[in-house]
């Protein structure tokens, strides 16, 4: 390795690490924002944020990559043509592509990493990411009872304050209907309490003070009537069971057999496994509403009919008689709507088990496209860079925002085409790649010519020579 390649790569690394973080913060910020109204609210402790974060952001570890590499190679570039660098290199006989090549390579070894991770880590990470986040969104949000407001999230009881004082244990006004006791509603009042917590945070007391229970005894319906109960009291202890409120785990294995969860070796076999079961799901079909409601079927390849003479085919009219048209006719339409009657619900699950096919297949594409990626946008923002001549996070940053769209555009439309079978799955999920690898040839090609593809003055000029000939053109006599 000479020091000029040792320079390029140091330059380099650089601005690529501190993307990279960078652009790893936005992704999962926008994944928070998502899902804030999910998490806000559950009285979730700070090491299941933080285990949902660390999960989440090595899920997005390889959608950020190809961003971090666009636009870290726009920047590197884009500073060494600032500096006149790159007009340097060139004066002294080396090309645009050796001097590229050093950093190509270093970017097919960060694809390689990029395949690895999304292999081996990132199903792990989404199947501790996705479990934890499920059972986040389906845990009942964090004990708080509002000023009068009805509060119902205990289970069998009814609780309303009137007030709370702002230490937020003082209570006043206190109704509390309770349907936990079968046989009858009990309903107590008082005047003002005090909640208090566990230390588990397992159970919660009311301690009430001046108030009175409300109790009915019997049984409803009956003709022995009810008793109705008062007890009044100074000072009343009522205890509320709050494990219904407790964070808790799921088994994880239930989200194991997930496409996401799976490497490419699990994603062939679950992939072989499945198309064999929507052969004979299709097979079982076929014989079981098919060839036994309409017999013929099973004769339409045989041996007889292939050395059969040709038969003069009949019309409808010359073949049945008249009286029996109608009947004919009924039963055929009956046939038809008991045939499409009995077929919509196979037709349901075939769709569902072929979609699963292409959900696998698809997971199983992705591994490798972002990984591609990371090349493709180094092809783009190398010679960007070198054309711009503009370092910083300035034009670099709208020019990597601008390609990194068009990217994850064609990424979703191709994804989303693969998964309803409109385009096969390789070629859905490389459609981004297709896009962007002919814009990547022809940004090479007009650096290595030292184009002005983004010369404000290179356009400036043309403008004025259109001008001048348009004035010209104007001047000239008419005959």
């Amino acid at each position: 390795m000479k020091k000029l390649d040792k320079l390029i790569i140091k330059t380099f690394l650089g601005p690529f690490v501190a993307t990279f973080f960078v652009t790893l913060f936005v992704l999962v910020m926008q994944f928070l924002w998502k899902y804030v109204d999910d998490l806000v609210g559950k009285g979730l402790d700070t090491v299941v944020i933080i285990q949902l974060i660390s999960y989440t952001s090595a899920t997005l570890v390889p959608l950020a990559l190809p961003l971090a590499v666009l636009l870290s190679s726009i920047m590197t570039f884009g500073n060494l043509g600032e500096s006149f660098e790159l007009v340097a290199l060139k004066s002294s006989g080396i090309s645009l592509l050796r001097f590229i090549a050093p950093l190509l390579v270093v970017t097919a070894f960060i694809g390689v990493g990029a395949f690895l991770f999304s292999n081996y880590v990132i199903p792990v990470a989404n199947l501790q990411a996705k479990s934890l986040l499920y059972d986040i969104t389906n845990s009942k949000p964090a004990f708080n009872i509002k000023a009068g407001v009805f509060y119902k999230d205990i289970p069998g009881y009814t609780i309303k304050v009137a007030q709370k004082d702002k230490d937020n244990q003082t209570i006043h006004q206190v109704m509390i209907f309770d349907q936990q006791s079968g046989g009858g509603d009990k309903v107590i009042f008082a005047e003002k309490g005090q909640m208090v917590l566990t230390a588990n945070k397992r159970f919660l007391y009311f301690i009430l003070e001046n108030g009175w229970r409300y109790e009915e005894r019997g049984n409803r319906g009956y003709s022995v009537p009810s008793d109705m109960i008062r007890l009044g009291f100074k000072k009343y202890s009522k205890a509320f069971d709050l494990s219904s409120f407790a964070f808790n785990r799921l088994n994880m294995d239930l989200f194991a057999s997930n496409h996401q969860m799976l490497n490419v070796r699990q994603l062939d076999k679950a992939i072989d496994s499945l198309q064999k079961a929507e052969k004979e799901f299709s097979k079982t079909i076929s014989t079981s509403n098919v060839t036994v409601r309409f017999a013929f079927f099973k004769w339409k390849d045989s041996a007889w009919l292939a050395s059969a003479p040709p038969l003069k085919v009949k019309d409808f009219e010359e073949i049945v008689p008249a009286k029996s048209k109608r009947s004919v006719l009924e039963r055929a339409l009956q046939n038809t709507r008991e045939m499409i009657g009995s077929m919509e619900q196979p037709v349901v699950e075939y769709e569902d088990k072929h979609g699963n096919v292409l959900m696998h297949k698809v997971e199983w594409q992705r591994k490798f496209t972002l990984a591609a990626a990371c090349i493709v946008m180094f092809l783009i923002g190398a010679p960007l860079g070198s054309i711009i001549r503009k370092g910083g996070l300035g034009t670099p940053l709208v020019f990597a925002v601008i390609f990194f769209v068009i990217f994850n555009v064609f990424f979703m439309i191709g994804e989303k085409m693969a998964r309803s079978g409109v385009m096969l799955t390789w070629s859905g999920m490389w459609l981004s790649n297709f896009v962007l690898m002919p814009i990547a040839g022809f940004l090479i090609v007009k650096a290595m010519n030292d184009s002005q593809l983004f010369n404000k003055e290179y356009y400036f000029r043309v403008i004025q020579k259109i001008k001048k000939f348009l004035q010209r053109f104007k001047k000239q006599p008419t005959t």
